[in-house]
């Protein structure tokens, strides 16, 4: 019974194709599998809905989502306790203060700052500098292998004269 391939392994299969060797194929397969997995929960991240917080898993929609609000703090990195206490604090691990204008009530509000922000560009641009070099490494010794073996097959024509 063929075994069923997840959505990674498919377009890795599609990719490569049958005219690689075996080892080319589980080398770069690997690769990609590892990479689609190291770059899956930045995706979460980013597209995480904003604002999760106790009153969403009670039922009741924050202030802010209904009304006008005013921040009264700006997008801060939340401190180890906020981490523990407050659901909004696992969400992005930065917060804001709101005061909404209708109600006057005040309530803390995850938020996405240019910290965070600014640290997931560099890890996925350290992560593409790390993948170039790493294929600009395996085109140079795929190419060396082929010039060894038209080599190896140029002496044999020669040596069949």
């Amino acid at each position: 019974m063929p075994r069923e391939r997840g959505p990674v392994r498919a377009e890795v299969a599609l990719l490569l194709g049958e005219n690689m060797g075996p080892r080319w194929r589980l080398t770069v397969a690997a690769f990609l599998e590892i990479m689609a997995t190291a770059f899956g929960g930045l995706a979460e991240v980013a597209f995480e809905n904003e604002g999760k917080s106790q009153a969403n898993s009670l039922g009741t929609t924050p202030c802010w989502r209904t009304e006008d609000f005013v921040v009264t703090l700006q997008c801060a990195p939340c401190t180890s306790f906020q981490t523990k206490t407050m659901p909004e604090c696992s969400v992005t691990g930065f917060i804001e203060q709101i005061n909404c204008s209708a109600s006057k009530k005040g309530e803390f509000k995850s938020c996405r700052s240019t910290e965070m922000e600014t640290h997931l560009f560099w890890k996925f641009e350290g992560a593409m500098l790390s993948a170039a070099a790493i294929f600009a490494l395996l085109v140079v010794c795929r190419q060396r292998i082929l010039d060894r073996k038209a080599l190896e097959k140029v002496r044999k024509q020669i040596e069949s004269i």
